[in-house]
């Protein structure tokens, strides 16, 4: 008995340092999501890597997003290096032979958005955006909403405004739009609250009501939070579309 009592300190001491041991490695990962918003991206989808290991467990077609929202992907904290492949292969990287490098805080969240064309040139080059998330509840019967410009074609080299208005509204009427200026490759920050109800989400050339791109309605309920991704019509050019994300409820 008296052996067993002076083993038990050690022993709990090396079941604190496990725990420890766990919970640093856990702080040290982030957390990401992939989204391919490249419109002539393979029929049969990408294979995504970072640093290395593939990410994806199956392939991800154009407006594919891994894994499901809200799910996230754990991967290492730090510099990091983003590639794609045709789906099933390991040659070809779409990024070129280095990659893509992105900077990850631990126990951050991010939407990793695949965007350009892939023999794009410019603006309209192949990137992978870095988007930082944030899912943090709603304050009580409201829902945070946010917009990324993912659509190369939208308005080439310009901006879009972004009214979220009751429906029927007359944008006329309304000023300023809700989201002003937004650019290609963007995302709205900070999020947009908004009362839980039905809402009219319209898109315009920045600093013109007359020319609506793309209105759709969404119901938001309290305490959802809601990402909009523009993205070009498959295989490239207008109309865009949405592709809407569920981060939270």
């Amino acid at each position: 008995m008296f052996r067993l009592l002076k083993a038990l300190p050690l022993t709990l001491a090396l079941a604190a340092l496990s725990f420890f041991t766990a919970s640093c490695g856990s702080s040290n990962q982030a957390q990401i999501r992939v989204i391919n918003a490249i419109p002539d991206s393979p029929t049969a989808g990408l294979d995504v890597d970072v640093n290395g290991t593939k990410i994806t467990t199956a392939a991800l077609t154009f407006t594919d997003v891994q894994p499901t929202p809200p799910a996230y992907t754990k991967v290492a904290s730090g510099s990091v290096t983003i590639q794609a492949f045709d789906t099933g292969t390991t040659t070809n990287p779409i990024f070129g032979t280095n990659g893509v490098t992105a900077s990850l805080s631990g126990s951050s969240q991010y939407t990793i958005v695949l965007a350009g064309f892939l023999n794009g040139k410019g603006t309209n080059a192949l990137a992978a955006l870095q988007i930082t998330d944030n899912n943090t509840a709603p304050s009580s019967g409201n829902v945070e909403f946010r917009i990324i410009n993912a659509s190369p074609s939208v308005v080439p080299g310009g901006t879009v405004d972004v009214y979220i208005v009751p429906p029927g509204t007359d944008i006329n009427q309304v000023n300023p739009p809700t989201i002003q200026g937004l650019a290609y490759q963007q995302a709205s920050n900070p999020y947009t609250s908004l009362a839980a109800a039905t809402y009219s989400v319209i898109v315009t050339s920045s600093g013109t009501k007359q020319e609506i791109i793309f209105p759709q309605d969404y119901t938001l309920v309290a305490g959802q939070i809601r990402t909009l991704v523009l993205v070009d019509n498959a295989g490239g050019g207008n109309p865009p579309s949405w592709l809407e994300l569920s981060d939270l409820n």
